[in-house]
């Protein structure tokens, strides 16, 4: 699986701790934001990843702020991505299993490494687990057509 991990000025010290986490097991890439120009803003780094996953040049993304909130509020403007918030290891199971979500995003301001990497784990164990026929499939193709619906304005 191809992952690309990220941070912006608050969240590169934790997106760096579980890039080196994770680098074993997974193709990671840690996309790194430029002090200058527009990935300085989280937002331009978050659309930067999320079009990549989108574009298939990575499976999966983890993507770290502050609080994750900024991040994912910008992942989630691209279309066809579902990113989510987690801050704990429920959350991010359910993010795979429940919403198919190929982005996971972390506050490094609201948890610590350790934490960090137990989500980004329990995530990861489950992000090819999501049934496609399931309940919650239905959910997810509702959620997409959303997405598309407003995809031209």
């Amino acid at each position: 699986m191809k992952l690309a991990i990220a941070g912006d000025s608050a969240g590169e010290g934790l997106a760096k701790v579980l890039a080196d986490h994770l680098k074993d097991r997974f193709d990671v890439s840690e996309i790194s934001r430029t002090d200058e120009g527009p990935d300085a803003f989280y937002a331009n780094l978050s659309d930067r990843v999320a079009s990549q996953v989108m574009d298939g040049t990575y499976d999966r993304a983890i993507l770290v702020c502050g609080t994750g909130i900024g991040v994912c509020i910008a992942a989630n403007k691209v279309p066809g991505i579902r990113a989510a918030l987690t801050h704990d290891t429920y959350s991010a199971e359910r993010a795979a299993l429940s919403n198919d979500a190929q982005i996971i995003t972390m506050g490094a301001r609201v948890i610590g490494a350790e934490v960090a990497k137990t989500i980004a784990d329990a995530w990861l164990a489950q992000t090819e687990s999501f049934d496609r026929n399931g309940k919650s499939a239905g959910n997810v193709a509702a959620i997409d057509a959303v997405g598309a619906k407003y995809a031209g304005r």
